[in-house]
């Protein structure tokens, strides 16, 4: 079984997700189900229907996210060292050919947002450039072509320091 790395907010958040789901939000389109059951003729029942395909879509995820749970690998980046690219490494690339600043930042990937610059662990810029130190060149052979970076810098920054998109419980129900 591979193992999902991952901030210990990170993985608050996917346990919230999963308790929500389970406690209190899969109930609810229960009890959805068994009112609209009520209501006769179960095979033209549009809103028994919409109800059978919520809890299926809530079992799918809760499915889905206790595997993830099952999986998880909890890791405090305060508390590695960042003179090497590692997980929770915010790295600033210099492209070769478009001599263009490229900032990402290392995470588990359930906290991925490739639009704000958090890229999962196992992609594969983040795996071409692990245990990299500033100077050193990275070569990521692409479909489209090989890419050449420069690593000029290494820091730390909170992993949801950076995220933008921070669900909540609204964010969590199925519609």
């Amino acid at each position: 079984m591979r193992k999902e790395p991952m901030s210990r907010d990170g993985y608050d958040l996917l346990v919230k997700e999963f308790k929500f789901l389970k406690d209190v939000h899969k109930p609810e389109v229960a009890k959805e189900k068994q009112v609209a059951a009520a209501h006769g003729d179960r095979s033209e029942n549009a809103e028994y229907q919409a109800a059978k395909e919520k809890l299926r879509h809530i079992d799918k995820r809760l499915f889905y996210l206790n595997s993830m749970i099952e999986k998880a690998v909890i890791v405090d980046p305060e508390t590695l060292d960042h003179s090497r690219v590692c997980f929770g490494s915010r790295v600033h690339l210099r492209n070769l050919d478009s001599d263009e600043l490229e900032v990402y930042t290392l995470c588990g990937a359930l906290e991925a947002e490739v639009e704000n610059g958090l890229i999962s662990i196992h992609s594969p810029l983040a795996k071409a450039v692990l245990g990299k130190e500033e100077g050193d060149e990275v070569v990521l052979h692409l479909p489209a072509g090989k890419k050449e970076y420069e690593i000029e810098k290494i820091e730390y920054i909170p992993i949801f320091n950076l995220k933008k998109n921070i669900p909540n419980e609204d964010d969590f129900r199925f519609r």
